[in-house]
C-alpha cells in the first residue's frame, strides 16, 4: 500500500535536479507508488497544538526543466500523512529550529526524516564532537584570545562559522597570513554564535569524501576535490567530483558512529572524511546521492526508502 508523504523542502521549482538528493528520494517513492506532497517550511502552522500547513500533491519526472508538476494547495492536517520528509536546506538558524519543534508535535506517529529531535540537537559541527578520537583538533569559542593561541600552537588553521554550511565563511589561516585578527573581527560583527577552529589538513588536496549512511550503515561514498585556487571542495565553489570506494579507515569511522546516529533516530546521514579524520556529521539534508548513483550505480534513495518503509 503506497503511503502519504509530504515533503517540507525549499520550493521544488527553485532545485536543480541533476544533483539534488531531495529530488532523488522523491523519484524513488513515486516509483514505489507513495503519493508525495509539497510545501515548503513558510507554510506550517501550529494551532491548538495541532501542526497543518498548505500542501501540493505533486509528481516529479527527471526531465531538466521539466521536472514537476503541483496540484492545488489545501491547508491539511499533517498527522493525516505516514512520512514527512525534513529536507530544506540551511542555514541553520532560528527558522530551521522552530521547523524542528512544530514537527515533533507528529513524530513518531507521522514518521519525519530525519528525526526533528535528532535534528535540532544535533548540528554538523557540534554532534562530530562526541567522537574526537575521529577528528582533527578542534576548537569552539567565541574567545578570539583563544582562537589566536590555537593558531599559535597548530599554525595551519581552518576557521569557519559554527552554524555554516555549503563551504561559506570558510577560511585558511596559516601561520604567517596576518588576516586572522581582521577575520575575527568580521566574524564578530556578523555572528553571535561561536566559530569554530581546526588544525589545516593537507590531505585535502586530494580530496573531501563524503560517505553516506543508512539507518547507521555506510552506503557508498564519492571525493570532492578541491579546485587548485581553493581550500573549499564543495561543488558549487568548483569541487571535482570522482568515484571514492570505502576505506578500512572510513568502515572504522562508520562502526564507530553509526550506532549513535541509529539511537538517534538519523537515517540519511552524510559524514566528510579527510584523510583519516572525521570533519562533519551532516543531518540536517544531506545531498551527494544523484553523484554516487552516477559513479558507481549505488541505488541509495531506495536504500532510504526501505528503511523507512521498514519503520511504517
Amino acid at each position: 500500500m503506497g503511503l502519504k508523504v509530504g515533503v517540507q523542502m525549499d520550493h521544488v521549482s527553485r532545485i536543480a535536479i541533476k544533483g539534488d538528493s531531495t529530488f532523488a528520494l522523491c523519484l524513488e517513492a513515486q516509483a514505489r507508488g507513495h503519493q508525495l506532497h509539497h510545501y515548503t517550511p513558510d507554510r506550517l502552522r501550529l494551532r491548538d497544538n495541532r501542526v497543518s500547513a498548505a500542501i501540493e500533491a505533486m509528481t516529479v519526472r527527471d526531465v531538466e526543466g521539466d521536472h514537476f508538476m503541483l496540484g492545488q494547495r489545501a491547508e491539511t492536517d499533517l498527522s493525516s500523512l505516514d512520512v514527512v520528509l525534513l529536507r530544506q536546506d540551511p542555514p541553520f538558524d532560528m527558522a530551521y529550529i522552530t521547523t524542528t519543534h512544530i514537527l515533533e508535535r507528529i513524530h513518531p506517529a507521522t514518521l519525519v526524516v530525519n528525526d526533528p529531535a535528532a535534528v535540532r540537537n544535533s548540528p554538523e559541527k557540534i554532534l562530530v564532537t562526541e567522537f574526537p578520537e575521529l577528528m582533527p583538533e578542534t576548537l569552539i569559542t567565541r574567545d578570539f584570545a583563544a582562537i589566536r593561541d590555537f593558531r599559535h600552537e597548530f599554525g595551519d588553521i581552518i576557521v569557519k562559522p559554527l552554524y555554516g554550511n555549503g563551504g561559506a565563511g570558510v577560511f585558511r589561516i596559516g601561520s604567517g597570513d596576518q588576516n586572522l585578527y581582521a577575520l575575527l573581527e568580521l566574524f564578530d560583527g556578523l555572528f553571535r554564535e561561536p566559530l569554530i577552529a581546526q588544525r589545516y589538513l593537507p590531505a585535502v588536496r586530494a580530496g573531501d569524501k563524503r560517505i553516506i549512511l543508512v539507518d547507521g550503515e555506510p552506503a557508498g561514498a564519492i571525493n570532492r576535490v578541491p579546485a587548485l585556487d581553493e581550500t573549499r571542495s564543495n561543488m558549487h565553489v568548483g569541487g571535482r567530483a570522482e568515484h571514492a570506494e570505502l576505506t578500512e579507515r572510513d568502515r572504522e569511522i562508520c562502526a564507530t558512529i553509526g550506532p549513535r546516529l541509529k539511537q538517534l533516530g538519523l537515517i540519511f546521514v552524510g559524514i566528510d572524511v579527510i584523510g583519516d579524520r572525521l570533519t562533519e556529521i551532516n543531518v540536517t539534508s544531506p545531498t551527494g546521492i544523484r553523484e554516487i548513483r552516477r559513479f558507481s550505480g549505488t541505488d541509495i534513495a531506495a536504500l532510504i526508502w526501505d528503511a523507512i518503509e521498514k519503520r511504517r
